[in-house]
């Protein structure tokens, strides 16, 4: 039994990262990722906040075998009420209550007295236990509160049944020294504290969640919470990886263990940051692009005679194998069924593996290597699909542009309703004239908020991926897409975005006469 739980909230508080929306397919990839990584509690989401969350929360819990499942609920009944009913048939249902304990926050938000604080908390953790073995309850905002005053809820809150007491740094206010202190605090002064164990989230504002949650576990933290990548509001929260990479290799110092799967490090990061949109900078710890390169000829030496010498990580450690099989364009199905099997992508179903390896061959007539993340972002991109319901699709689109004329795009399109479609429409530049032709094929009232460009791999011949957020229809939503143009990506990630809504609302649009 590890010393260390690892609680991972990526589908929940990292979701909440500007501009992530998510839906019921990706989340889902995600979650079965995370539970092959080997956390401990998923926090799947916030159920009582829409019907969507709802849903996806109640699929996560039926499908995940190995971490136990929970949401996220206020101090209402309602909101207990919604988590039981999308947890309730999961393997190990727990439940996340949370309530502010700050003066500021008691004062302002609240506008309740500490004693009112009290017993609004004592109910709801009475209400939860009635129905979940696991309640966890959470001092939001603990770091600013008063100890004393901590010490008098912890106790009441153990005693109503919580079984996890978080004392998070909501706004990332706390320093490693301060936050240990305020575990230590706890641990000597709390006494049916035994009963429970204690948990550090630690939020990112001054750029020490990481430091702080160590410091946690080193003052009695038996639960560590954060997110993949360290996404989440603001700046972000603890990087889960940073912190099981920290225990790993000062094993020594720490003394303490987790249940996490290193080797599924890197592939949990690389699909959380894809499919979320939010990249990895390459200086990024553990798992960003420079986190093995050496460009110092004294570093390259070094590592050439001896890998320890500027080596504390190596990358076969957190998953990166330079060792892996290369397909090309006489590979195989069973070859390329082999290499998805390894990517994680297990129990494809055969469309889905069938539609992979076709846009696998095409893409080998066309790019002279096709890497492994190549082979990553398609399977990705099929696994999260939105099936067969009617969607726009882009049948063909033409882009005449150079810098002594005005950009004109031309596109073919298929609406959801059957009917193809055809305009062209011109810009200031080629993406731009592209989008408003879209813009005036799609019914849809769509503004675009931001555009974003990046390469899969590296090379002049690298697939160009592009990450869009827009409104549609009122609602805020993001598109993905690729391919070997640029500007075939681009439309691929606009259509992306206006599907999605029409997914989430399984709508198809019918075109007025």
């Amino acid at each position: 039994m590890a010393d260390i739980n690892v609680f991972d909230t990526t589908l929940r508080d990292g979701e909440q990262s500007p501009g992530v929306n998510l839906n019921r397919l990706e989340k889902l990839e995600i979650a079965k990722q995370l539970d092959r990584f080997g956390v401990d509690i998923m926090e799947a989401g916030f159920p009582v906040s829409s019907t969507e969350d709802f849903e996806s929360v109640k699929e996560i819990a039926q499908t995940v075998k190995n971490a136990s499942v929970t949401g996220l609920a206020r101090c209402h009944k309602k909101d207990i009420d919604a988590c039981w009913n999308a947890l309730q048939y999961a393997a190990e249902p727990r439940i996340h209550v949370f309530l502010a304990t700050s003066p500021i926050h008691m004062k302002h938000k609240l506008m309740k007295t500490e004693e009112e604080v009290i017993s609004q908390a004592v109910e709801a953790v009475t209400y939860a236990k009635e129905r979940f073995t696991h309640v966890q309850w959470s001092a939001e905002d603990a770091s600013r509160s008063d100890l004393d005053f901590l010490v008098r809820i912890i106790e009441k809150v153990i005693d109503a049944g919580a079984t996890v007491i978080n004392l998070p740094d909501t706004v990332g206010y706390t320093t490693p020294a301060e936050y240990g202190a305020m575990f230590r605090y706890i641990r000597e002064n709390v006494p049916n504290v035994q009963k429970a164990d204690l948990s550090a989230h630690c939020h990112d504002d001054m750029g020490m969640a990481v430091s702080n949650t160590i410091a946690a576990i080193e003052n009695g933290a038996t639960q560590v919470e954060g997110t993949i990548n360290g996404i989440g509001e603001r700046a972000g929260n603890a990087a889960i990886e940073e912190v099981a990479i920290a225990l790993e290799i000062r094993k020594d110092f720490y003394k303490k263990s987790i249940n996490i799967n290193l080797k599924e490090t890197k592939r949990t990061s690389d699909l959380v940051s894809r499919l979320t949109g939010m990249a990895v900078p390459g200086n990024k710890a553990v798992v960003g692009r420079n986190a093995f390169a050496h460009e110092s000829g004294i570093h390259q030496d070094g590592v050439l005679k001896e890998a320890s010498t500027y080596e504390i990580i190596t990358p076969s450690m957190v998953g990166i194998d330079s060792n892996s099989l290369v397909l090309g364009k006489h590979s195989g199905r069973h070859a390329f069924a082999g290499k998805a099997e390894e990517l994680g992508f297990l129990n494809l179903p055969e469309e889905k593996l069938k539609d992979a390896f076709m846009t696998f061959k095409d893409l080998t007539g066309k790019k002279k290597e096709v890497t492994d993340e190549d082979i990553f972002a398609i399977l990705t991109d099929k696994q999260t699909e939105m099936g067969h319901m009617p969607q726009y699709k882009m049948h063909a689109f033409q882009v005449h542009y150079g810098n002594m004329s005005r950009p004109t795009a031309t596109v073919m399109l298929n609406r959801p309703d059957g009917e193809d479609t055809e305009k062209a429409h011109t810009g200031e530049g080629s993406v731009e004239a592209l989008y408003n032709t879209i813009d005036a094929l799609v019914d849809e009232d769509i503004h675009l908020e931001d555009y974003q460009l990046s390469s899969i791999g590296r090379g002049r011949d690298a697939l160009a991926e592009v990450h869009v957020q827009m409104t549609v229809n009122g609602e805020k939503t993001s598109g993905r897409g690729s391919a070997q143009d640029v500007l075939e990506a681009s439309a691929n990630a606009f259509l992306n975005a206006v599907n999605r809504t029409l997914y989430k609302h399984e709508r198809v649009p019918v075109k007025e006469a």
